[in-house]
């Protein structure tokens, strides 16, 4: 048995998205039929707790990345020291590095060459000389308008790692250890959907205002309404549940808030997080999508899905954190009704595993 070291080390969403990469290098035989392997997970602080969850993973271990968290750690000697000390300690004995099209893995590789570990594979448009031992050239090897999901079992293939026999690459989590009374009490009064407002950077939310008008046409069309949110987002949450919505801002972990998905009939979000981890539950998503990152490498995976927001919009691949464009008009012209319009779509079954583009005008 090897130890394998998995390595995605930006957010939450990233870090569901690398769970079927994951499995493959947990469970799939290499062509020398070697058996299973021990997985350690190399996140950052905002992708642990998902890493937590992800069946196949022995361990998680936390490192903040100098050249991927934001607000960016100083990059000293004893940030990096942690690592390398790390990974030695853990006897590696080679490592996969899970990148976006945007990053390199050879700042890493370099510490990993440091640390002992003798394969290393990654994705690297830059000539990595002996940093990498199989190399992956994004372009040649692969194209890059592809399922992040995808892409990372990819990468894992190239190491020599397939998805076993009857694992279909969907997004996954390992199930909860005991039940959540939370969730019991909400399930047991009936259906429900999801509304989570928030989002991690401003350029990816809709407007409190339209969150708050879509729960009350939900409420009109009947529906029960659970409106959900980190600790930060507390404020947001009661504007947007009003005065009858069941509002858990702040009061769910992020296991609590993956049952609380997973009894959802429909999850209504932004391109965040909680879409993957909706997605890691099997439920559907209505997600409104700001441009700024293409939608056909970060939309929602492999759930029925609808996707609106103007995918054309001006912030088109911009990556921007703040909205570049006035008005933000790739997702505040996306009216309440749409997103109605769109939940009871995929409540009658109508919608695909495709990506629906949706232009609100």
């Amino acid at each position: 048995m090897s130890r394998v070291l998995v390595a995605r080390l930006d957010s939450m969403g990233d870090v569901l998205l690398a769970g079927p990469a994951l499995r493959a290098v947990a469970h799939g035989k290499k062509p020398d039929g070697s058996r299973p392997n021990d997985v350690l997970l190399l996140c950052g602080p905002e992708g642990a707790s998902a890493g937590q969850m992800l069946p196949s993973v022995t361990e998680t271990h936390t490192w903040p990345c100098p050249w991927i968290a934001n607000p960016a750690p100083a990059a000293d000697a004893e940030l990096t020291n942690r690592l390398v000390d790390f990974v030695r300690a853990s006897r590696i004995d080679e490592a996969v590095i899970l990148t976006s099209f945007h990053q390199s893995p050879l700042p890493l590789a370099l510490l990993l060459r440091l640390a002992g570990v003798e394969r290393i594979t990654g994705a690297s448009t830059d000539y990595a000389g002996s940093l990498l031992d199989v190399r992956l050239k994004p372009g040649e090897d692969f194209v890059e308008d592809q399922p992040e999901a995808i892409r990372a079992l990819g990468i894992a293939r190239a190491a020599g790692f397939e998805l076993p026999s009857g694992d279909d690459g969907k997004l996954r989590i390992a199930p909860a250890k005991e039940p959540d009374r939370l969730v019991e009490e909400l399930t047991r009064e009936g259906s429900y959907i999801v509304v989570h407002p928030g989002a991690t950077v401003p350029a990816r939310a809709w407007p409190a205002l339209h969150h708050a008008a879509l729960v009350e046409l939900l409420e009109a069309y009947g529906h029960r309404v659970v409106v959900t949110g980190g600790p930060a987002e507390a404020s947001l949450t009661a504007t947007v549940a009003g005065p009858s919505a069941v509002n858990l801002g702040g009061r769910t972990s992020l296991r609590t808030l993956a049952e609380v998905l997973k009894g959802a009939a429909v999850v209504v979000t932004g391109n965040t997080g909680p879409a993957h981890l909706a997605a890691a539950v099997g439920t559907p998503v209505v997600c409104l999508f700001s441009p700024v990152v293409p939608a056909v490498r970060w939309a929602p995976y492999g759930v029925p899905l609808e996707l609106l927001g103007d995918q054309d919009a001006p912030c088109a691949n911009s990556r921007a954190r703040e909205c570049p464009v006035p008005g933000h008009p790739c997702l505040a012209s996306v009216a309440p009704e749409q997103v109605v319009e769109a939940v009871e779509r995929l409540l009658g079954g109508v919608s695909s595993l495709t990506t629906r583009r949706k232009v609100g005008k």
